[in-house]
């Protein structure tokens, strides 16, 4: 995907949410996908980050994005709802859905690994990713084409010691994009598929690993090609595969 071109108006007319939007790969993701032509829904947990990416997004004369703050380890199912049924109301349909917004937690041994920390992680990177994803589906059936991206990882698909809760979640990730590829491919013109970005220059790549040098690493905007390949209406053939960034 190194190698593709977007068209600069691949997303024209499409509305597309992104979780985790005021950080790292969120962020860089809305940012590509309004440069494109989409209108954005910027969900975050910290409303100056969005409030930020916002901003940076109305200066270069994108599409105007919305920003909905919403805290992923402590919405309910109600929360997830009202946000379906206001975008349904006042967009008519989704055209994208990226579900990028996750927890680390410790990297530490099972044995050892804090069971409130366990339930934290859980809920934000698979309870919250079920729950918005089943909000949202109304309004996704509701446009011609549509495509949910979840954000899956190696740890994910091959376990790793110390990974713990994120490991775990990322491999019931890739199971709920399996189980929702499956269920939507002939009932639907929804595409669902997983991005593995791989070492990025993240915040939690920083936490992961404190000693490795971030400059060796790609950057958000590097994997961009990829993100604005599965949005876009290129990849209307790809449809439960996991892709490395």
């Amino acid at each position: 995907m190194e190698n593709y071109t977007p068209a600069p108006n691949l997303l024209a007319g499409k509305t597309i949410l992104v979780t985790g939007a005021g950080d790292g790969i969120g962020r860089a993701a809305a940012i590509a996908y309004a440069r494109h032509g989409a209108t954005v829904i910027l969900l975050g947990r910290t409303v100056s980050k969005l409030e930020e990416v916002y901003d940076e997004i109305v200066a270069a004369n994108h599409p105007q994005p919305v920003i909905h703050p919403m805290d992923l380890q402590k919405a309910s199912a109600e929360d997830y709802d009202v946000l379906g049924s206001s975008i349904l109301e006042q967009f008519g349909q989704l055209d994208g859905l990226l579900h990028n917004a996750a927890q680390l937690g410790p990297r530490t041994p099972v044995q050892f690994y804090p069971a409130e920390t366990w339930h934290q992680v859980m809920q934000v990177n698979v309870n919250a990713a079920f729950m918005l994803s089943r909000a949202l589906l109304p309004a996704m059936m509701a446009a011609p084409e549509a495509s949910l991206i979840f954000t899956s990882s190696s740890v994910g698909r091959q376990g790793r010691a110390y990974w713990g809760a994120y490991a775990v979640s990322k491999f019931a990730t890739e199971g709920l994009m399996q189980v929702m590829a499956d269920e939507l491919r002939s009932t639907s013109a929804i595409r669902v598929n997983c991005i593995d970005p791989g070492a990025t220059r993240t915040a939690m790549r920083k936490a992961a690993y404190p000693a490795e040098d971030p400059n060796s690493l790609r950057t958000p905007e590097d994997h961009m090609p990829l993100y604005l390949y599965l949005m876009g209406s290129d990849s209307k053939e790809v449809h439960g595969q996991t892709l490395k960034a």
